[in-house]
């Protein structure tokens, strides 16, 4: 209830939370559907449990596309009134676990919904038993497997969740003792006031420097004068770089060795499930895993490359803000990259022949590639609600709002020159094996 209080007023947070349900439908549509394959075809158990595997990346894609969610959530912001009533931080990481969760049960129940009536369970609709063939309209439903396979999405996307926005106030809390402790020590050694005189004498001076000097011949505001005392300090370097880079060869590898002993097309998409190796998926996840661990050690890199050689103050905010959102968008660019490394091999698979694509392999693409850039939209969006106070202070100052968009595409720019051909080599890299 107070998720939905919070939350009224902000459609764009609702239909955020109608995106989730969304997927979660469709993740579910695709555990059913591989439930009734293994229940109509009990001779190939194999194939069956294949088909559960590739389910999981679809998965994996709703899971992370709920937590981004919920963090953009106002309803989950940390807040000093919330506190003060009781809702610190391990209740609020509650509050984001059940709204998540009610979110992924109401597409559950929907997908239950469209599966009984493509099935032909429940009449008096369009399209009544239109898909027997995929949903297997001529076994009976196993309904506790059912209900089973339709709670894996609600309790994996609560419980990462939780588990996430519990790491987020353990992270904050630390930072916020650590300088707590610096501001103690500080006093003690008697420069708490001639630190705070020093600040008052340093302020006086920007606010009579601003008034005197911030302004050229042509009555417009010193934009380097006034930017410059904004700009945050950069962050720490992320730490994944190196595992992530060793993962992403790792998985490379175990594909290219997988294409090298498999007879036949060593990558056939769910479609034809009969002669997939479970190696090339475990490839792949491997990459996946790795370049989302290499995403903040790349973005970091960015930021830093844009403030090399004398920059100015366009390049040097820009530099400076993605140092600082590394952790934050670095994650999902790197899923981002190899989800369209994925999709660039298989086109250069199946480009120029026969495509088996069916239905239930078009649905879990549209679901990966739609969570993932969905992700990515939403993670853009809690940096920029995280750098809303220092736009603020940077307009106070005088900032033209130009500096800032431009400062924005110059960070766009600089992401896509290098995730880019980094994408295209990974594909590259998977298909040649495959391919050759």
């Amino acid at each position: 209830m107070l998720a939905l209080r919070l939350t009224r007023g902000h459609p764009l947070v609702l239909m955020r939370r109608l995106l989730v349900a969304a997927a979660s439908a469709g993740v579910g549509f695709l555990l059913l559907c591989t439930l009734m394959y293994a229940s109509t075809h009990p001779a190939y158990s194999t194939t069956a449990v294949l088909r559960l595997l590739w389910c999981f990346v679809p998965l994996a894609a709703t899971v992370q596309f709920a937590v981004a969610v919920a963090r953009t959530d106002p309803a989950t912001r940390p807040r000093s009134a919330l506190s003060a009533v009781g809702l610190g931080p391990v209740r609020l990481s509650m509050v984001a676990a059940l709204s998540t969760a009610v979110s992924c049960t109401l597409g559950s129940m929907v997908a239950l919904l469209v599966f009984l009536h493509l099935r032909g369970d429940l009449t008096g609709l369009p399209f009544d038993g239109a898909a027997t063939h995929l949903v297997g309209a001529g076994a009976p439903l196993p309904v506790a497997a059912a209900l089973v396979l339709l709670a894996l999405v609600p309790v994996t996307a609560a419980t990462t969740c939780a588990v996430a926005f519990l790491a987020r106030s353990a992270s904050r809390t630390k930072a916020a003792t650590g300088a707590g402790r610096a501001a103690f020590a500080g006093e003690a050694a008697g420069a708490g006031e001639a630190a705070g005189a020093g600040e008052a004498t340093a302020v006086g001076e920007a606010e009579d420097t601003a008034e005197a000097d911030v302004t050229d011949n042509t009555g417009n505001p010193d934009v380097g004068d006034c930017v410059e005392p904004a700009i945050p300090a950069p962050a720490a370097p992320p730490t994944g770089l190196p595992w992530g880079v060793a993962l992403t060869a790792v998985g490379l590898a175990v594909e290219a060795y997988t294409s090298r002993t498999t007879p036949g097309n060593p990558f056939p998409l769910p479609g034809r499930f009969d002669s997939t190796p479970a190696a090339v998926l475990a490839g792949w996840t491997l990459t996946a895993i790795g370049l989302a661990m290499a995403g903040p050690g790349l973005t970091h890199l960015c930021g830093r490359a844009l403030q090399s050689v004398r920059p100015g103050v366009v390049r040097l905010l820009a530099g400076r803000m993605l140092m600082t959102e590394a952790s934050r968008i670095g994650r999902p660019l790197g899923v981002v990259c190899a989800v369209l490394s994925a999709v660039i091999a298989a086109y250069a698979l199946y480009g120029t022949g026969p495509r088996p694509f069916g239905p239930l392999t078009a649905l879990g693409a549209v679901l990966v590639l739609g969570c993932t850039a969905a992700t990515l939209l939403a993670s853009a969006l809690e940096a920029k609600q995280a750098r809303a106070q220092t736009a603020q202070a940077l307009r106070r100052l005088g900032a033209p709002a130009t500096t800032l968009r431009a400062a924005t595409a110059l960070r766009a720019v600089a992401l896509l020159v290098v995730f880019a051909p980094l994408t295209w080599l990974i594909a590259e890299l998977a298909a040649l094996p495959l391919t050759g």
